[in-house]
């Protein structure tokens, strides 16, 4: 049986390996030094959140030092991320005018971080998750939420403090936990749809955890909420970075022994579907399963691989965000 560690790395955006160097980020000097050095490397960001890569789309496509000090990169401009492959990672953010001569001069193209996803490899992929939720976190953590002040980057991009100096308060990156959740019952799951969604998607159930919530508390509430279903007991699976703008999805897999569905507000549907539906349904069309991006995929992956021995990627259709990442 796998870990978690294991399951966790099997989820896109998730298995980045880097020294982040968090107790030297405040040092200046260190990262000037790291700055200057050949082993640097920038991550180049439209305003509009997109990366730079390389013309295949299989890469991204980072700058070294002398190409970003030709184009104008300074050290105030960027954002420190860790060092990974050899490399010390800065995130460099440009307009997307400026932006797209860089690319045009270098022969590269720009990707959005959903489409990057199915594209990339794992390290680049979670390379520019890391990359979008740290600027995230900075597009939106511009005043002191405490006394309404400007604040000040500090830390080489990971600690805000507010400029007045009555208040001097720090602020540090944000991270929203979110809850998500496959619930079986007898020899069924649970998987629900919202109204927005693409005709026969059906996905797992998710939803944020609230002030003084336990894990296991927001799997319940969640479930109950959206399905009106009651969840006896559940288990940790997996996680996954959700930059979007700044959440965590944390995947558990949850077991009901009562089948009613009594249906909140939230969900346009709720079924439960036994391993023999499911099959049959992905095959005539008329279920849709969650994008391969997501770790509700892995989360369905894993229940029916336990319930029926069956592996999701032999039965699932081309997904269409797949197809887009791939034009």
């Amino acid at each position: 049986m796998s870990s978690s560690l294991a399951r966790s790395r099997n989820n896109t955006f998730s298995s980045l390996e880097i020294e982040r160097d968090a107790d030297w980020r405040s040092d200046t000097a260190t990262i000037n030094a790291r700055l200057r050095n050949d082993a640097a490397r920038f991550l180049l960001l439209r305003d509009d959140g997109r990366a730079l890569v390389a013309a295949h789309r299989q890469s991204l496509r980072g700058l070294d030092r002398s190409e970003f000090v030709r184009r104008g990169g300074t050290e105030l401009a960027t954002t420190y991320l860790g060092r990974t492959g050899g490399h010390d990672w800065f995130v460099w953010r440009q307009s997307d005018a400026a932006a797209d001569e860089v690319a045009a001069e270098l022969g590269g193209a720009f990707a959005d971080l959903r489409s990057a996803g199915m594209t990339l490899d794992a390290v680049d992929a979670g390379l520019f998750a890391y990359a979008r939720a740290i600027i995230n976190w900075q597009e939106r953590t511009r005043y002191c939420s405490v006394c309404g002040s400007p604040v000040q980057l500090e830390s080489a991009g990971h600690r805000a403090k507010c400029t007045n100096p009555q208040c001097g308060t720090e602020h540090f990156p944000r991270t929203d936990p979110a809850m998500i959740v496959v619930v079986s019952c007898g020899d069924a799951c649970l998987l629900g749809r919202q109204a927005s969604w693409p005709p026969g998607r059906y996905s797992a159930l998710a939803g944020f955890v609230e002030p003084g919530e336990t894990l296991e508390a927001a799997v319940r509430r969640e479930v109950f909420e959206e399905a009106g279903v009651h969840v006896v007991d559940c288990d940790y699976h997996s996680s996954q970075p959700w930059p979007f703008p700044s959440s965590i999805m944390l995947g558990f897999t949850a077991r009901a022994d009562d089948p009613t569905i009594r249906l909140g507000p939230e969900l346009e549907d709720a079924r439960w579907f036994s391993a023999s539906q499911m099959v049959e349904e992905l095959a005539s069309g008329k279920l849709l399963m969650p994008s391969p991006l997501s770790v509700s995929y892995r989360l369905v992956e894993h229940w029916l691989r336990r319930t029926a021995g069956i592996e999701l990627d032999t039965l699932t259709r081309e997904d269409p965000l797949r197809q887009a990442a791939r034009r």
